[in-house]
Order: structure tokens, then sequence, then C-alpha cells
């Protein structure tokens, strides 16, 4: 007569050699892998923010024409003129709310026209 086994421990017998299997398996592979050699370092990549770089640049140089440079050149220093102008007039006003006041108020240049002057010494 043939013993009564439950169904569960047939299966788990049956499936006991595939994992066997499967974790022989791994192990070669792991073995496998820690016996590689480590491979060469690649080269560093260029940066993509160089590469924008250059391309703008390039972009700049061939598509836009230096009439319309020129033109954008002109207006910001037109704008740049008007800001240090504004800055004078503050500065004179401070000074001669300083001068009501009655405190003592050193004279500094601010601008572009106290810079090249500080540059030219």
């Amino acid at each position: 007569m043939i013993p009564e086994i439950p169904p569960q421990m047939l299966a788990a017998a049956a499936d006991a050699p595939l994992a066997l299997l499967m974790l022989w398996m791994v192990h070669l592979l792991r073995r496998d892998l820690m016996s590689r050699p480590e491979p060469p370092a690649a080269p560093p990549a260029p940066s993509a923010r160089d590469d924008l770089a250059e391309f703008k640049l390039e972009v700049a140089r061939t598509y836009v024409p230096l009439s319309l440079i020129r033109d954008l050149d002109s207006r910001l220093s037109l704008h740049l003129v008007r800001i240090e102008e504004k800055l004078d007039e503050v500065s004179r006003a401070a000074t001669a709310a300083a001068a009501i006041s009655g405190q003592v108020v050193t004279q500094r240049k601010v601008g572009f026209s106290a810079r090249a002057e500080g540059e030219s010494r």
C-alpha cells in the first residue's frame, strides 16, 4: 500500500530540484560577475551647457544680421545712459537733503564715467 502524502508535500518535493537549480545559477552568475575585470573608465563627455553655449554662438553668428545686433547695442546703451542720469539725479538729491539736514556727505561719482576714471588711474 502507498502511504498517503499530502498534495502540498508532493508539490514542494517536485519544486525542490527547480529551486535548487535556480539558486545554483544565481551563485554561478554572482561568481562570474565578481571575477570580471572592471570596465575602463569612459572619457568625460562634454557638458550639455558647453554644447548649448557653442550652438547659441553659432546661431548668433550665422542667423542674426549685424544691423540688428548694432540696433540692440545702441538701444541698450541708451537705456544704460538713462539709468546713469537717474542715479546721478538721485545722488544729487541725497546730497542736497543731507546738506539741509546738516549731515556731512562725501562726494562719490556713480555710473560708467566714474568707473572709467577709476580704471584710468
